[in-house]
């Protein structure tokens, strides 16, 4: 129990225990959402990761009849779980249950809004002792600054706020792990992108 807890405090990721979670980045969200491309490049990094590491992906969709599905250009063919939803948070009992079954114990939480259906489920899933990590450069809202204060509270809460790259690289963990090549190659091939990306640099223009 000591070691768990040390574990969950420090934010160390295990490739067995880890999930990946892709809360509705959907087509009709498009036009509004802040630098929306930067999100949905950080999801397509993150699709790649989860099948060269052969992590469990999770998607949610916000009432997809109406607001459309997971953008294109996003690849879930090999999602664990795909569910439509209507509350806010992710947590519904679909995922939960799914969690549950692949003994998750970390999730890496990227998506939008993060003022909203990001940051409910981030705090449901504390609440149910989840080790959450949130990609600051994988989530947006359409009023940017609402971004900024959500992160502070997942923080203050508990939650590790990181980067795809960092975590991508945590769950690596050694040049020596069979598929650092391909990890390696899939960072390079996004690294335009990372360096771009406006979440992170707030005077990026793409």
């Amino acid at each position: 129990m000591a070691s768990r807890l040390a574990s969950q405090s420090l934010g160390r990721l295990n490739l067995k225990s880890t999930a990946f979670l892709l809360c509705d980045v959907q087509e009709r969200f498009r036009s509004g959402i802040h630098a929306f491309e930067s999100v949905v490049q950080v999801a397509q990094k993150m699709s790649a990761a989860s099948k060269i590491l052969q992590i469990p992906l999770i998607v949610t969709e916000q009432h997809p009849r109406g607001l459309g599905s997971t953008v294109n250009e996003i690849p879930i063919d090999h999602a664990a779980l795909i569910e439509a939803k209507t509350k806010f948070s992710m947590l519904t009992p679909g995922v939960a249950s799914k969690l549950e079954e692949l003994q998750t114990k970390s999730v890496v939480l990227y998506g939008i809004e993060t003022h909203v259906c990001v940051l409910q489920t981030c705090l449901d899933l504390l609440e149910h002792n989840f080790d959450v990590h949130v990609l600051a450069d994988g989530v947006s809202s359409m009023n940017f600054p609402e971004v900024d204060i959500a992160l502070k509270r997942m923080a203050l809460c508990g939650a590790h706020v990181v980067s795809s790259e960092s975590v991508i690289f945590q769950l690596t963990n050694d040049a020596k792990h069979p598929n650092f090549s391909a990890v390696r190659d899939l960072v390079k091939e996004y690294q335009q992108a990372a360096r771009q990306n406006r979440l992170l640099f707030k005077d990026a223009h793409l």
